[in-house]
């Protein structure tokens, strides 16, 4: 097997980029999901929940309920000086025969922190600290949307928990036995897609914490899928249309797997990077070089991927398709609902840690082996989810 397609997103629930080299860590791709939005629902005086004070409440937004986050695409830019940044862009679907359909904005892929405000958020029962954007940033998507919205941004060094059984040494037990083996880019940015930038892991935490926290993705680091289970669902589809992979939101997508599906059962892949002439071989990381020596990038898979409605968005519309033909979720239901952690939600794609490495990169055509096979399927268990 090979590596076919790499992707990241970095502000989660917007669309995806596509990557032909990425530095791997045990938190995900660097600068993976490290952004996330909040609806702001304010709270009069006399409402039961503000005690008789002014109050906010903030509602997570993911596109599985707020599908217009389809409407938005992200890429990377690069100015002059080496420094990164997001450009948004809001592709307004009620709009698209008006000048100004397409707005943009660039924020810092890496802001810094010294002036922004610190609050408590929580994703799927995981809480962590984050840091509110500046007013400028959170303004822009307030208007895209139509109310208060909070861009806040989970720097290095910060991490969620990873609950239920998701993490390496809890998934190693199946039933209590064993597994088996346009816009407003302009000045000095332009743009630089081809791979993701090199950024220092954050040490302050131990050890245990690098390999156990996760970012703004929903269960862990990393989520693979492979190109055969897609054809599949393509094959459901009417009058020869290919699903949109991006709407399984996976960071790694392999391709030269036996059949379709195989993947349930898969325990953990070993990577073998290529030796690759140019600037990518060795990557310097602020006084760290990575070496592109090792053997082998190892990834644990613990547990299948449960899909929810977010596969059946018109990324065009920003709305739920509603002919039956154009619903994946639907086609899916059928056959592919076998986690008995959750048999109402059907299943694709693993979820995966990287195993015992600081940091390392892979690349779109590496060889891919597979290291473990499971004798059952895992069983999902997060709480609030299952």
């Amino acid at each position: 097997m090979k590596v076919k397609e790499l992707y990241f997103y970095p502000i989660k629930s917007f669309r995806g980029i596509s990557i032909t080299s990425a530095l791997l860590t045990p938190q995900g791709i660097v600068r993976d999901r490290r952004f996330m939005l909040f609806k702001v629902n304010h709270l009069n005086d006399n409402s039961s929940e503000s005690n008789g004070k002014a109050a906010d409440r903030l509602e997570r937004m993911t596109v599985t309920y707020f599908p217009q986050m389809g409407l938005f695409t992200q890429d990377l830019l690069r100015s002059g000086n080496g420094s990164q940044g997001i450009r948004v862009t809001f592709h307004d679907a009620s709009a698209t025969d008006r000048p100004g359909s397409f707005r943009s904005i660039v924020i810092p892929l890496t802001p810094s922190t010294e002036e922004l405000q610190e609050i408590d958020v929580s994703l799927h029962g995981s809480p962590t600290r984050a840091f509110v954007m500046d007013d400028w940033v959170c303004k822009w998507f307030s208007e895209c949307f139509g109310w208060d919205t909070l861009l806040v941004y989970m720097p290095d060094g910060t991490t969620r928990p990873v609950l239920g059984n998701l993490l390496p040494s809890e998934a190693a037990m199946v039933d209590d036995k064993p597994a088996v083996a346009n816009g407003m880019a302009g000045g000095w940015f332009s743009t630089f897609t081809n791979f993701v930038p090199s950024f220092s892991t954050s040490t302050a935490q131990g050890q245990k914490e690098k390999e156990e926290g996760i970012t703004f993705a929903d269960c862990a680091p990393y989520l693979v899928v492979t190109e055969e289970s897609l054809n599949d669902v393509s094959s459901r589809l009417p009058n020869g249309a290919k699903v949109d992979t991006t709407k399984f939101r996976p960071n790694i997508v392999l391709e030269g797997a036996s059949e379709a599906y195989e993947e349930d059962f898969w325990g953990a892949i070993s990577i073998l990077p290529r030796k690759r002439n140019g600037s990518f071989d060795n990557i310097t990381v602020d006084a760290q070089t990575v070496q592109h020596d090792q053997k082998t990038l190892d990834i644990t898979l613990t547990q299948n991927c449960l899909r929810c409605q977010s596969l059946d968005i018109d990324y065009n519309t920003g709305t739920f398709f509603k002919s039956d033909a154009d619903t994946v979720l639907k086609k899916l239901m059928r056959d592919r609902r076998v986690d008995m952690g959750n048999k109402w939600s059907p299943v694709f794609g693993r979820y995966g840690f990287l195993h015992g490495k600081d940091s390392c990169q892979v690349n779109v055509g590496d060889e891919v082996v597979i290291r473990k096979i499971n004798e059952e399927r895992t069983k999902f268990y997060w709480p609030g989810l299952t």
